[in-house]
């Protein structure tokens, strides 16, 4: 099928949702056991961790990692967020800044001002979404970010998305229940793809919609560590440490095999690693090519991860030649089968 679709289905039980674009899987989301992104609690601070800059924090859900916190009492009470999923046996992610996200607006305590979307260029649309935000929101405490998504928006649906978010904040911000407390949910994969899938697209929500969309058939895929490109072909293994990344030309002994590769695996490996649902540290070792490649391999990297929109670090090149990448923990493992 041509242009965007999203399914809205299950998945081994777990409430899911995937978007195609051309009939082509390019993101997925499924729900898990473990704490969402955009979770909110009342946490209650344990101790500082001593070289590491931060503070290990308690939530109803255990201990959690605050980065980057000033000393506090221990018991003192303090307001996180979740920001990524953490590996076994260590602490969720949490971050002081917390934020209320939504399709149309972004909701920022303790960091004043009200703003669009540099995206929206249209200065008509830009008159029309301020004029909005200031009669709903223009006494309002908090600073607020008015999304992408609000482009060609009714105004009705633009005023109701700022008050929502606005109560969430207030009613989080004012919470007087003991620490550790969970103040709001994040958002399951179907509220979330509502969020952030906000391009026109088909929308199936009936039961079974990922087998008719062809959705199965492709998580299928997903479960052999190797991905074919013509004659080339990367193979992507997570290990405990790091996900390794390894490039071949195969049948291809051309000059130019090792370069069109490479090009190759910088534009996919962003698809790959969000629908695999992998993060940390990733470890790439390209096919041989010259040293003056290596810039139009950085420039395709960036290029590709910054559409994916998931928060990735370009480190850059080690040694023995490898690049290294560190990337968020956003999505949680793919596990097709139980």
């Amino acid at each position: 099928m041509k242009g965007r679709q999203i399914a809205l289905d299950h998945l081994n039980g777990r409430e899911a949702a995937a978007l195609l674009i051309d009939g082509r899987l390019h993101d997925l989301l499924v729900d898990g056991d473990a704490p969402r992104v955009g979770t909110i609690y009342a946490a209650t601070a344990d101790r500082p961790m001593k070289g590491q800059g931060g503070l290990f924090v308690n939530t109803p859900d255990g201990k959690a990692f605050l980065r980057g916190a000033k000393p506090m009492a221990p018991g003192a009470k303090v307001l996180v967020q979740v920001t990524g999923h953490a590996e076994d046996g260590k602490a969720i992610p949490v971050t002081a800044k917390v934020l209320f996200k939504s399709r149309y607006a972004i909701v920022t305590p303790n960091a004043p001002g009200l703003n669009v979307s540099r995206s929206i260029r249209d200065e008509e649309e830009r008159v029309r979404i301020k004029t909005i935000l200031h009669d709903v929101a223009g006494q309002a405490p908090h600073g607020i970010i008015m999304r992408s998504a609000c482009l060609g928006a009714d105004d009705d649906d633009i005023a109701d998305d700022i008050l929502a978010m606005l109560n969430a904040a207030d009613t989080a911000l004012e919470n007087t229940s003991p620490a550790p407390a969970v103040l709001q949910q994040g958002d399951a994969p179907h509220a979330l793809a509502w969020r952030e899938w906000t391009e026109p697209a088909d929308i199936a929500t009936h039961s079974g919609s990922f087998e008719d969309c062809g959705v199965l058939d492709q998580l299928e895929g997903l479960q052999d560590p190797q991905v074919r490109f013509a004659q080339a072909s990367m193979f992507i293994e997570p290990t405990r440490a790091l996900v390794a990344v390894d490039v071949n030309t195969g049948g291809d002994t051309s000059a130019a095999a090792g370069l069109r590769a490479n090009l190759w695996v910088a534009k996919e490996l962003p698809r790959q690693l969000r629908l695999r649902g992998l993060g940390g540290q990733i470890v790439i070792d390209f096919a041989p090519m010259s040293k003056a490649d290596r810039r139009q391999i950085e420039s395709s990297l960036r290029a590709a991860f910054k559409a994916d929109g998931i928060e990735t670090a370009l480190v850059g090149w080690t040694p023995l030649g490898h690049f290294e990448l560190q990337r968020k923990r956003e999505r949680l493992p793919l596990l097709l089968e139980e």
